[in-house]
């Protein structure tokens, strides 16, 4: 019903920049909050950035600064733009949407992505 499809991970170097994107697809009516979150081994899942429908953001302190959360309304993509990385950056970013299905317009709950790995070298 909801596809996800994340890319853009991959092995990055300390310092550099890496940009993900997230798409998504199927039977949507309306997607409200658009989200990053990454889990490192052995770590809970946790927030890095959300934003909303209307462009509002929410950034974890670990981020602020260096990743930038941006998102295309008209085509249904979120995209993390991550500067300055840290080796503790490294973590597999699942993006996460709000969304109602056409079926369902009324009924929201929430769809991950399948995970994209973020290798970040020193």
């Amino acid at each position: 019903q909801v596809q996800l499809v994340e890319s853009g991970g991959g092995l990055g170097q300390a310092g550099g920049s890496l940009r993900l994107s997230c798409a998504a697809s199927g039977s949507i009516f309306s997607i409200n909050t658009m989200g990053w979150y990454r889990q490192a081994p052995g770590e809970q899942r946790e927030l890095v950035a959300s934003i909303s429908r209307t462009g509002s953001t929410n950034y974890a302190d670990s981020v602020k600064g260096r990743f930038t959360i941006s998102r295309d309304n008209a085509k249904n993509i979120v995209y993390l733009q991550m500067n300055s990385l840290k080796p503790e950056d490294t973590a597999v970013y699942y993006c996460k949407i709000d969304a109602a299905l056409v079926t369902m317009p009324f009924a929201r709950r929430d769809y991950w992505g399948q995970g994209t790995q973020v290798t970040v070298s020193s």
